[in-house]
Order: structure tokens, then C-alpha cells, then sequence
């Protein structure tokens, strides 16, 4: 069985309305979209790091029920795990505040297995951070190498914009990796401050990779592919709780549409047909709408059981 092999951060997302703390849950960008590929029948792996506190133990039991293997989540004994403050508005968009107290990033792990047509989800400052950078581009270079295919959300924060020139050449690097590339309408801003997604193509992306999906909250999706192909896709309007895992959901409905529509590496490299960019942001944008229905940053377990069902 194919299967989806995560790198991120793990922390506990805390949220609020009205300035009062309304729920918390296990979060982080690319572990949202792993817990919602395992409910939805994906064989998946993570890796992190974590604190060995209360908050740690719950998020590695946490990945484990819900389907994803989680050897490779180190647990540092000197460690508290991160929070994340996510302050809700009237849009039920998020302003975020971040709490981290690990003493000095390190990031100790096995290789797990990766077979050809596994996929690789990376993203966020995670995959720029220069302290664990060796290590997680060792294990991307070994994954493409294993003949993966390297799924890249930007997700670069506001937080992060004073460390844009020192990050400059490992996001390159991560373009170059990546067989695909996601990115939203404020990762760019802040990034280069350009906000046509034709002109961040051209002149950011289309010398490393030919496929890119750029995002903008409510507003249609704009793809640019292979052969020129350049098409729009509408957001269903939806009744939204919470936005906060949207972008992740997208993610990992898109990867489960690569898998349920059986797109190998070799259709990625041959580039894919308009059918088949259909097929998989289609369904990246039914977990998107998913997800917004609730306040938790994954797809509802009943959701992923249906999912389940059409894997079969």
C-alpha cells in the first residue's frame, strides 16, 4: 500500500473567540494533514519532535488512534511541547501567536521506509529552519531519491519575515525538491511581496518546478502546469467555524486524490492531464470545506470513514 510520510512540527493549537479560550487541539500544518489522511484510510507516518510532558504524550497517543505510525516523533526529556495561540475573528480566520521553549532545535530520527510512489509532505518553517536543515534535506534528497513524490506547502508566517534573506536559499532548495508546490496568497506577499499569481510563477517557481497551485482564502485557485496549462478553480462558499486547518485539509485531500486516482511519480514527471489535476484538486478542496465545519484542524472521523469506503 502507498503511503504518506509527513516531516512537520507538532504543538498544541489552543484557540480563541472573544478573546476566551474556547478549544485546544493537537495541531501543526503538515500533522493536520496527516490525521486527516489516516482517518481517511491512508497508510501514514510522521516525523517530529515533541517535549516529554503531558502535551507531548498526548500528541504522540494522538497520531497513533488515529491511524499513523509515530516512532519517528522524538520526545526530549528537556523539553516543553509548543503552543499556538489562534485568536479567531469575525471571518473565523486566525491571528497566531507562538510559544516555544525547546532549549535548541535538533532533530534525531531512523529513516522511515519509502517505496516509489510514496509521498512526502513538507512544508512551513520547519523545512527552513537552519538548525535541523541537514537533517531534513538529508531525508528529502533520500525520498526523491527512493523515487517519492514531494509534496511542498510554503506556509511561510508573517512571524518569520524578518528572516526572509537568511531562509532565501533553503526555500529555493525546497522548490527545486518539490514535485509539486503549493503556496497561498500571503506566503508570496510576505515572501516577495507580489501578489499576481502569474508573476510569482514566471519569475518564482516555473524555473524549478512546472506545477504549482497558489491559493487565496475564498477566492478561486489558480493552477499553472505542464504544457502551459493555466485554469481557475472556484471555492465552494461554505458556512465556516474555524479556517484554521484549511490549507492543510486542501493539502491532504489533494494527496488522497493522487492516491485514490492512482497518479504515480511517473505521471508527475510526464505531467498531468487536465482530468487528473481536476480529479485531485477537486477533492483537496471537499476536505478544505470539511474542515471549516468544525474547529478541529482535521477532516470529522465520519468524514474519513466515507473516504475510507472509496480507497476500497
Amino acid at each position: 500500500m502507498r503511503k504518506v510520510i509527513g516531516i512537520g512540527e507538532t504543538v498544541l493549537d489552543i484557540i480563541f473567540r472573544n478573546e476566551q479560550p474556547i478549544s485546544a487541539v493537537p495541531g501543526g500544518s503538515t500533522f493536520n494533514a496527516i490525521i486527516s489522511l489516516g482517518r481517511s484510510g491512508v497508510s501514514t507516518s510522521f516525523i517530529s519532535e515533541t517535549g516529554n510532558d503531558r502535551v507531548g504524550r498526548n500528541i504522540i497517543q494522538f497520531l497513533r488512534d488515529n491511524g499513523c505510525e509515530a516512532d519517528a516523533v522524538n520526545m526530549y526529556p528537556d523539553s516543553k511541547s509548543p503552543l499556538s495561540l489562534a485568536f479567531l475573528n469575525e471571518q473565523n480566520d486566525a491571528e497566531y501567536i507562538f510559544y516555544k521553549d525547546h532549549p535548541h532545535d535538533r532533530l534525531d530520527f531512523n529513516y522511515p521506509d519509502v517505496q516509489p510512489d510514496d509521498i512526502v509532505l513538507f512544508g512551513s518553517y520547519y523545512a527552513l529552519n537552519p538548525v535541523i536543515r541537514p537533517q531534513v534535506k538529508g531525508f528529502l534528497d533520500y525520498a526523491h531519491q527512493r523515487g517519492a513524490i514531494l509534496y511542498y506547502d510554503v506556509n511561510f508566517r508573517a512571524s518569520h519575515q524578518h528572516e526572509v534573506m537568511k531562509l532565501t536559499p533553503n526555500l529555493l532548495e525546497n522548490f527545486e525538491l518539490a514535485d509539486i508546490v503549493r503556496g497561498s496568497a500571503e506566503d508570496f506577499e510576505i515572501l516577495f511581496k507580489k501578489s499576481d499569481p502569474s508573476v510569482v510563477y514566471r519569475s518564482q517557481i516555473a524555473f524549478y518546478t512546472k506545477k504549482f497551485i497558489y491559493t487565496r482564502a475564498a477566492d478561486p485557485i489558480e493552477l499553472f502546469a505542464d504544457g502551459g496549462l493555466h485554469k481557475q478553480y472556484p471555492v465552494v462558499p461554505t458556512e465556516t467555524v474555524s479556517t484554521i486547518g484549511a490549507g492543510d485539509n486542501f493539502n491532504a485531500g489533494f494527496i488522497y486524490g493522487l492516491i485514490r486516482h492512482r497518479i504515480t511519480r511517473n505521471d508527475v514527471e510526464r505531467g498531468l492531464t487536465e482530468q487528473q489535476w481536476d480529479a485531485a484538486i477537486e477533492s483537496g478542496l471537499s476536505f478544505s470545506a470539511e474542515v471549516c465545519r468544525s474547529l478541529y484542524n482535521y477532516v470529522s472521523p465520519e468524514f474519513g470513514a466515507a473516504r475510507q469506503k472509496e480507497l476500497i
